[in-house]
């Protein structure tokens, strides 16, 4: 019998032809530096766990490597396990399980200077650059524990900004478990906030913070 990491019965599995290739695609974007495939790889690979994205791309990385992480992702211990399974799944299990997972959303704010976008969200909001690309840049990602947000360079605003405000047209949600230490922690860094913390009819606690582009960012979290 194979051996599971968890039980595969719910889990997507596609044939044996599309796990090889998926293998190879991570394989090419680590190749390539694509800073995305950086969190998923220290996510799901435990001795690349302590690495930060830059240093998961700088290290080098096998088709094993690969391999694996495409068998942990579906739930098993090696790649190995995983051939093995999906060769004793009959064709009617391996047809109702070859959908794709979702892994991950990034919502894309579009922003005036990437540069000054940056520096805000460093300096007032706690996260941490991970990439920019151009000189002088046009797109970049900022992130902050499991939290990323794209930076798109736009001339001028892709959202009516008088609609926006009237309508609280949110660029992003941000969901964690407690908002008000993080509301503390915005507020003495001096953050522009779109609606300060409030107890909602639902029972979360929320604020919303503006961003240098008026962007409005929703935090959410669980209330006492």
């Amino acid at each position: 019998m194979p051996s599971y990491v968890s039980s595969t019965e719910t889990r997507p599995m596609p044939n044996i032809e599309n796990l090889k290739k998926q293998a190879k695609l991570y394989l090419r974007w680590h190749r390539d530096r694509y800073y995305p495939v950086a969190a998923r790889i220290r996510t799901v690979l435990p001795r690349f766990c302590h690495l930060s994205d830059h240093d998961v791309l700088a290290h080098s990385l096998r088709l094993s490597d690969a391999q694996e992480l495409v068998a942990r992702k579906n739930g098993f211990e090696s790649w190995e396990a995983l051939r093995t399974g999906v060769q004793t799944m009959n064709a009617k299990q391996a047809e109702a399980l070859s959908r794709s997972t979702l892994l991950a959303a990034e919502p894309q704010l579009f922003v005036a200077d990437i540069a000054t976008s940056c520096e805000f969200y460093m300096r007032k909001l706690g996260f941490a650059v991970a990439f920019t690309y151009g000189e002088p840049p046009f797109y970049g990602q900022v992130f902050r524990d499991g939290a990323r947000l794209n930076l798109r360079c736009l001339s001028k605003s892709a959202i009516d900004p008088q609609l926006r405000d009237k309508e609280q047209l949110l660029s992003a949600s941000i969901t964690l478990d407690d908002a008000k230490p993080l509301f503390l922690e915005f507020q003495a860094a001096g953050a522009e906030f779109h609606q300060t913390l409030k107890l909602e009819p639902w029972g979360a606690r929320t604020f919303i913070v503006r961003d240098p582009d008026g962007n409005l960012i929703l935090f959410a979290g669980r209330s006492d």
